[in-house]
């Protein structure tokens, strides 16, 4: 082994213990570990099958929950603006034309101008410091900005704000996903906090209709629902910071042994561990490589089709067939259902069979389906069910996203380049977002079948994108087993962080790559997922 990939492991192993109080015992087992020398203290801090599922349990009960939480109150707090459409927004605020469109994608273009920033919070900070910040002040943006503002200009000031600090959330959440949970398990934690998106769409549907009940004579009804969800929303932000913890060497929550075994246990990923240096080496690579242009593609426009049911959906279901205020909302009850289960049982599937993108097609033949029923039936009662249909199958877009992010992430590795493609994955949903309202012009309202054969042809596009980075990934793949083959190595190898049952790296895979920020590139031992 390399005397400077020994010193940086060690390093980093003793620094994993350093918070347990108990430094000297630490520094023994990474140094016995590194050099070998001490067989019962090396074996000491090596992870076995046992000590995975325990730490595996108390990881899911002290971070998954805490992004579950969080990712709930961010889509609900960006997702209400589509069920408080119907009760009296655009009337109540003074809303013209595009006015309403405006206000739904003004905090998509925030979250594209903050993206950069992001990429750089994210390599240089940490996560325990950048969560407090971000949740409790878009807290701020729902309750004072949005519950406070009864005009055009007050309600895009604070979707600009709300958009902002929201920027940093899904790069920030698949990021702590990559550090703390290996490559099988990833796609699983990833579907569980992402489905909190449908979840938070099936409950926020009967709190809106609750709260419409109400007729106050100082506050308008989408006022006390943003007053509701903002003030939560803050109160979740002020206890992040005792909640969120930086990385697995240095969880709270685990013993100063189970934090090097936390460690040991991720070295298969070859994904790196948390860095806080900034690597624009790692930023160009980034940006030269196809795999990432297409990702992006495949980004925006899933999220062109997502925003259709996120911002329109209510009005849509008001319109397309003539529901009531009232039902346009409690039917995007079974919508919310619907994402929540499409999106767990999607990432079991790819869990299960180890593949995503044959899955990601799958859902993206159904949401295309989805549309072309709305497109293409008569807009009569009659048809009511129909229409209604094909307005549920696009729920099945929610599932495609926490895919997405599963199959980005498992094909890059670096820290700096990880920031990079998860910046970039929230600045093509940003983009997504932002052509949605454009497609759905006023002038196509009430019904906007036009808007819809628009985005028929998006999805149409995505499918033929998906075939493409298939493609691509299988001739990198190959480039990767003629590099190891040239270098004197192994054409191919187990991949241990894609197996069922955990097992130990070690030297036969180059366990030490897995703790050093290289990037998939850079380690010949990296092996991409299809």
């Amino acid at each position: 082994m390399d005397s400077t990939v020994e010193k940086g492991n060690a390093q980093h192993l003793e620094h994993a213990s350093d918070t347990s109080g108990d430094h000297s015992n630490a520094k023994g087992i990474a140094v016995a570990y590194e050099e070998g020398k001490d067989a019962g203290l090396s074996e000491a801090h090596i992870c076995s099958e046992e000590d995975s599922k325990r730490i595996l349990r108390k990881t899911d009960i002290y971070m998954l929950s805490l992004l579950c939480m969080v990712y709930f109150l961010q889509s609900a707090d960006k997702g209400i603006i589509g069920l408080t459409a119907v009760y009296g927004l655009k009337k109540d605020a003074h809303l013209k034309g595009n006015d309403y469109s405006n206000i739904g994608n003004i905090g998509y273009y925030a979250q594209l101008a903050v993206q950069p920033l992001a990429a750089w919070v994210l390599v240089k900070l940490r996560y325990r410091q950048v969560l407090p910040v971000i949740i409790t002040c878009w807290g701020i943006s729902v309750a004072a900005g949005l519950a406070g503002s009864r005009s055009y200009g007050g309600l895009m000031a604070s979707r600009f704000l709300l958009g902002a600090f929201e920027a940093a959330v899904v790069p920030l959440f698949s990021m702590i996903t990559i550090a703390f949970y290996r490559r099988s398990e990833q796609p699983f934690r990833v579907a569980c906090w992402y489905s909190c998106y449908g979840l938070s769409t099936l409950i926020s549907a009967p709190i809106v209709y609750g709260f419409g009940r109400i007729h106050s004579s100082t506050l308008y009804r989408y006022q006390v629902v943003y007053l509701f969800f903002g003030l939560l929303t803050i109160a979740i932000g002020l206890i992040t910071y005792w909640w969120a913890h930086d990385s697995p060497g240095e969880a709270r929550f685990l013993s100063a042994e189970d934090r090097l075994k936390a460690v040991d246990r991720l070295k298969a990923n070859q994904q790196g561990i948390v860095s806080h240096k900034f690597n624009w080496k790692q930023v160009a690579e980034a940006f030269t490589e196809l795999k990432y242009w297409l990702f992006m593609i495949m980004v925006i426009a899933v999220n062109a089709g997502a925003s259709v049911s996120s911002v329109f959906g209510s009005i849509i279901l008001q319109n397309l067939a003539g529901f009531t205020p009232d039902q346009a909302v409690l039917l995007n009850m079974p919508s919310g259902a619907l994402q929540f289960v499409s999106i767990l049982g999607a990432s079991y599937l790819a869990y299960r069979f180890k593949r995503k993108s044959p899955f990601l097609l799958g859902l993206v033949t159904i949401v295309i389906v989805g549309v072309a029923l709305m497109v293409a039936l008569p807009k009569t009662k009659e048809n009511k069910g129909g229409l209604l249909a094909g307005y549920y199958l696009i729920a099945f877009v929610y599932a495609i996203n926490p895919l997405l992010i599963s199959w980005m992430g498992g094909n890059c590795a670096g820290q700096t380049k990880k920031a990079i493609y998860y910046t970039s994955f929230n600045a093509g949903n940003s983009v997504g977002n932002i052509i949605t309202p454009y497609i759905f012009n006023s002038k196509f309202a009430p019904q906007y079948v036009n808007a819809l054969k628009g985005i028929l042809v998006i999805w149409i596009i995505l499918w033929c994108v998906v075939i493409g980075q298939i493609a691509n990934i299988m001739w990198i793949q190959k480039k990767k087993g003629n590099q190891r083959e040239a270098a004197g190595l192994p054409r191919n190898f187990e991949d241990f962080s894609m197996s069922s049952k955990f097992h130990e790296a070690g030297a036969e895979i180059h366990g030490e790559n897995g703790l050093q920020d290289m990037t998939d590139k850079q380690n010949l031992y990296f092996q991409y997922l299809l």
